[in-house]
């Protein structure tokens, strides 16, 4: 269930850090590191650890998106063609 609902989260809206991920789907983040562990064992993510600074304080935590997913292009006019 868990790895369902983290999964949907990542297709909607892209890489996430995990803290992210628990505060959209509201799964705890030690479920959510747990799932991500086992999803990324599985090759369905990617994931990385990261740290990132908040005035000065570091936080750790893993960056994560979906494996091999590209996602649709953007709607509105593209550039032409260069012949």
């Amino acid at each position: 269930m868990d790895s369902t609902t983290i999964l949907q989260c990542l297709k909607k809206h892209g890489q996430l850090l995990d803290s992210e991920i628990a505060a959209k789907t509201g799964i705890s983040l030690t479920q959510v590191r747990f799932s991500l562990t086992d999803l990324s064992q599985r090759g369905e993510i990617s994931q990385c650890s990261v740290t990132r600074f908040n005035k000065g304080k570091p936080i750790e935590g893993f960056l994560c998106r979906i494996a091999g997913y590209i996602p649709p292009p953007a709607a509105g006019r593209k550039p032409a063609q260069k012949s």
